[in-house]
């Protein structure tokens, strides 16, 4: 007698789809256990030379070795970042592509200022072991000694000393910030500009200007050139511990000392890479944990004054995000005067 089955047609076909899904979840396991199965390429929306730069070819061999992969460099500058970022976001979202960036203040400004085709949320940080910060610094060989000096000449006479400054950045928004909050004419500042950082701390320490407001970590490899006198910062801080601090400095003059972050540099992937593949993802940023841990990377990241610290997905994003809102908030001081 022929035996009757009790599989329907409905039921071998939902075996078949949990098999199916099965099959899929264990080969998604095995690609993510066997990632990187090939070299993984860093996209730096920079020209060669520039601190993203060195700090990507300086971690390099650090993440390679955690990796088991060799990373290609490539450098994308132009436009602000804005090309770089739009090669980036253009890339397979699989992890074989990775960034290295000043995420802050550059992404904000391209889309603030510039129209880009992206939004902040496409990027998702891993780690920011360098955030820079606003100082104000005289050249080692001017007669200014403080702050507060510079503030009484200015309120005194708004023409009385040079100022250089990179336009539409963090620095020149807090300069307004500042000059603002102490009730000086921003009209009548004598105010000289530069195409970047490197320029502007080159005209601070060779004395072509009175004061700078200038990204106080590239200042590092020259420090005994200047004189610090005012960090945007809610604190000291180690790299120029003479240096007051905006928000102290504000309280002993009756001013709120407001300020926005200055560059805020290291590892972005895309948002949408965490999403997709998340075991992916957690190799990736393990492997970035251990070999910005790794004491070895720390001892060679410091002999060249590069950033080491480890502040992790969580941490990172939310200054990256806060950055992007005090930028939207004064949006108007970005703009070219």
């Amino acid at each position: 007698m022929k035996r009757r089955s009790n599989i329907t047609r409905r039921g071998a076909l939902r075996v078949s789809l949990l098999a199916g899904a099965a099959i899929l979840g264990l080969s998604s396991m095995a690609q993510a256990q066997n990632y990187p199965e090939r070299p993984v390429n860093v996209v730096i929306p920079f020209d060669t030379g520039g601190y993203n730069d060195r700090l990507a070819r300086a971690f390099a061999p650090c993440l390679e070795k955690e990796l088991g992969q060799p990373l290609a460099i490539v450098n994308k500058p132009g436009a602000g970042t804005m090309l770089g970022n739009r090669y980036f976001l253009q890339q397979p979202d699989d992890g074989y592509t990775i960034m290295a960036t000043s995420a802050a203040p550059y992404i904000p400004l391209t889309i603030l200022l510039q129209n880009a085709p992206y939004k902040a949320e496409d990027f998702h940080m891993i780690n920011l072991p360098s955030r820079d910060f606003t100082l104000v610094a005289t050249s080692a060989e001017k007669n200014i000694q403080s702050m507060e000096q510079v503030i009484e000449q200015l309120k005194k006479d708004p023409t009385s000393l040079s100022i250089g400054v990179q336009p539409a950045s963090a620095d020149f928004v807090n300069l307004a910030l500042l000059m603002d909050a102490a009730g000086i004419d921003r009209s009548k500042l004598r105010i000289v500009t530069y195409s970047g950082g490197g320029p502007a701390r080159n005209g601070t320490a060779g004395g072509h200007v009175d004061v700078g407001f200038v990204g106080g970590e590239g200042f590092l490899p020259i420090k005994e050139k200047i004189r610090p006198l005012l960090v945007f910062s809610d604190e000291k801080t180690e790299e120029f511990p003479n240096a007051t601090n905006v928000v102290e400095f504000g309280r002993k003059n009756g001013f709120q000392g407001e300020f926005v972050e200055g560059s805020q540099r290291g590892w972005a992937v895309h948002t949408s890479f965490k999403e997709k593949h998340p075991d992916r993802y957690q190799k990736l940023a393990s492997a970035i944990e251990r070999a910005t841990k790794n004491p070895e990377c720390v001892a060679k990241l410091q002999a060249q004054q590069l950033a080491t610290r480890w502040y992790g997905p969580e941490a990172s994003n939310a200054a990256y995000k806060s950055t992007f809102e005090a930028m939207q908030k004064h949006r108007d001081l970005l703009k070219p005067q």
